[in-house]
């Protein structure tokens, strides 16, 4: 059963420095699965030698990859860890546990504090970094605990950056993991090869469609409070139930400048696919949900659009 351990404090940021993953970036192709995971596992083995092993962890495919792969190679001293905020969806949170159980290793949930952010709440295009920053200064409670109980103790933070995602230059997030030498042992392989890892390793979400956080749905200056977070996930509850959605299917509830609400849907197949989703969500009553409930002035559906609606225009690492 997992052991979840929920943490109540203020933290300070007292992380060991650690080496992050720096060399040529090449991808997995023509290597059998067998093949990259000794790979990984070996590197992860070799490179990291501290007694503690703490992946960021938020039940999406990329971070299951990287907590499978490193606590093979510290099966003993692997852990999980998932920031607790209003931008992580309940299905998310549900999900993270069933996957770290699957995986055998404890996941240890933490409330964050991003939210008491001005940076973070303005969704100025830095959203992701004030957040990333909060998640890992969050971590630092289990350098706290590892120093408590064992004087010599040391620890190494990973997460689960691919090399698509290295690529992508409005990812901020990635400032914030460097300030903190965190390692990413994915950071060799594509999103492909990442997928085709997990299948391999029998993840239960290997196959899910990808799962930004839910303040990535509010475009640029739409403020990242509490409330605007929790009427995305009941808008996308709904959706999702209403079309039944499968698991790999992308879908989106953006809210945009002036409380529209726009829906976005991955997979469209067909000529009149638009109009019959939105004529499906209409009978269901979608008016009730986003314009009586949740407060939207309107609504409108349209083609899925991968990232965040909240981007700078490019960072440089």
């Amino acid at each position: 059963m997992n052991s979840r351990i929920f943490l109540r404090q203020n933290f300070v940021s007292r992380f060991i420095p650690v080496r992050s993953l720096r060399r040529t970036l090449t991808t997995a192709g023509g290597k059998s699965e067998v093949d990259i995971i000794d790979n990984i596992v070996s590197r992860i083995r070799s490179e990291n030698r501290t007694t503690e092993h703490i992946v960021a962890f938020s039940g999406g495919v990329d971070s299951s990859l990287a907590l499978a792969l490193t606590q093979m190679a510290h099966p003993a001293s692997t852990r999980a860890v998932i920031g607790l905020s209003a931008a992580l969806p309940t299905a998310q949170l549900k999900l993270a546990r069933e996957v770290s159980e699957k995986i055998g290793v404890p996941l240890i949930e933490v409330e964050t504090s991003e939210g008491e952010s001005d940076e973070y709440v303005a969704n100025a295009g830095m959203a992701c970094y004030h957040c990333k920053t909060a998640l890992y200064t969050a971590l630092s409670s289990v350098v706290n605990h590892v120093e408590s109980t064992s004087p010599s103790g040391s620890l190494t933070l990973y997460n689960g950056t691919n090399l698509d995602d290295l690529s992508d230059p409005t990812r901020v997030g990635l400032l914030a993991a460097a300030n903190f030498n965190v390692y990413s042992p994915l950071s060799e392989l594509p999103k492909t090869d990442v997928r085709r890892l997990a299948k391999h390793l029998s993840l239960p979400n290997h196959n899910h469609a990808a799962s930004p956080c839910l303040r990535s749905r509010l475009a640029f200056g739409v403020e990242a409070t509490a409330d605007h977070l929790r009427k995305i996930e009941r808008g996308e509850d709904f959706i999702r139930s209403t079309l039944s959605l499968p698991v790999e299917v992308d879908m989106r509830l953006r809210m945009l400048a002036g409380k529209k609400a726009m829906i976005e849907l991955g997979d469209l197949r067909g000529a009149n696919i638009i109009d019959e989703s939105k004529e499906k969500l209409r009978q269901a009553g979608i008016d009730n949900v986003l314009l009586d409930e949740l407060q939207f002035k309107s609504w409108d559906l349209r083609k899925f659009k991968s990232g965040s609606e909240a981007k700078v225009v490019e960072i440089k690492l």
